[in-house]
């Protein structure tokens, strides 16, 4: 039975989202800034918006879909970088996924849950398009980065990160590419400004 979503109830479930307009992310800005989890959610939103066309035979609506929800956990975890996170932490955000979905109605509750699902599951293409676009939305991010910013490991994690997940695309094969290019500039800037000092 649908169920209509009483406007306090909507009210309720955004203000229990509105933290990740201001929970931190491990990625600084261009201008210095740390990244939200609200500002990396919205991106990878338009970076799917963007390179749909090039995949005609997927869900395009469902993949923004999943851009735009992926991160509701860390609303309640906040964030915890890919490089620190553990069986226990994901574990914790399924949960908290899960709490903070049941506060809502049908057809909602159903939906979202669905989509949770699917995108744990990793069993479709849509999933598998979206987790390789957020993947690479946060190495996009880093390499906008002042690369001060960066901590030792993140040298070979922005060569590596998201490889693995593009493969399957070949249009996000040859973006990984340019990426992987773009990483390999701003290391070989930095160690020439470091030498020129």
């Amino acid at each position: 039975m649908i169920e209509h979503m009483k406007q306090r109830e909507l009210l309720d479930f955004l203000s229990a989202l509105e933290c990740l307009k201001t929970n931190g992310r491990h990625s600084v800005t261009c201008g210095g800034v740390t990244e939200t989890v609200a500002a990396h959610s919205w991106r990878l939103a338009v970076m799917a918006l963007l390179v749909l066309p090039e995949f005609p035979d997927i869900d395009g609506d469902k993949v923004i879909k999943m851009c735009l929800i992926h991160d509701f956990g860390e609303a309640i975890t906040g964030d915890i970088p890919s490089f620190l996170k553990t069986e226990e932490n994901e574990s914790t955000e399924v949960d908290a996924v899960g709490a903070l979905v049941d506060t809502l109605p049908e057809p909602q509750r159903g939906t979202l849950h669905a989509l949770f699902g699917e995108m744990d599951a990793m069993q479709t293409k849509e999933a598998r398009l979206y987790k390789a676009l957020d993947k690479m939305e946060a190495v996009i991010q880093h390499n906008e980065s002042d690369i001060s910013t960066w901590i030792p490991l993140e040298y070979e994690l922005n060569l590596t990160y998201a490889v693995d997940n593009a493969e399957e695309f070949p249009y996000l094969r040859e973006l990984r590419a340019l990426m992987i290019e773009d990483t390999k500039r701003k290391i070989e800037k930095a160690e020439e400004d470091e030498r020129n000092e």
